[in-house]
């Protein structure tokens, strides 16, 4: 859950810019407060909101390191961010499935396949920034 230190709103254009990039690099906090390595992932904006799927499930690196830590960092539109990984609301997944139809389909249903659907809505992260 979000702390005293996060918002609900990106500052300025930030949201824009951010889920227009092609993609992201996330990385999560370790228990030390250093950043792990980045990894290069898909994003979409969803209404107000930012979000990341894993595409391998809830097994992936990056996405179960995360998880754990709650906490960690991106980069992408010429951005860089301190984030908070949260669960989406339970009804933001059509929405967010629509987004990524919407953004990727030019790669083709088996690759889109992978972050849409039902099987993905476990593995969706919702991107809040940190202060």
């Amino acid at each position: 859950m979000p702390d005293t230190s996060a918002t609900t709103s990106w500052p300025g254009d930030d949201l824009a810019r951010i889920g227009r990039a092609e993609e992201l690099a996330v990385t999560s906090l370790r228990t030390d407060g250093t950043l792990r390595p980045y990894v290069t992932i898909w994003v979409v904006r969803a209404g107000d909101d930012l979000y990341i799927r894993s595409a391998r499930g809830p097994a992936n690196g990056w996405f179960a390191r995360a998880t754990r830590s709650g906490k960690g960092r991106i980069r992408a539109g010429g951005l860089e961010h301190d984030v908070l990984f949260t669960e989406p609301d339970a009804g933001a997944h059509p929405g967010i499935d629509a987004a990524y139809h919407a953004k990727y389909d030019r790669y083709g249903p088996t690759i889109v396949g992978s972050v849409v659907g039902e099987h993905s809505y476990p593995v969706t992260l919702r991107l809040l920034p940190r202060f």
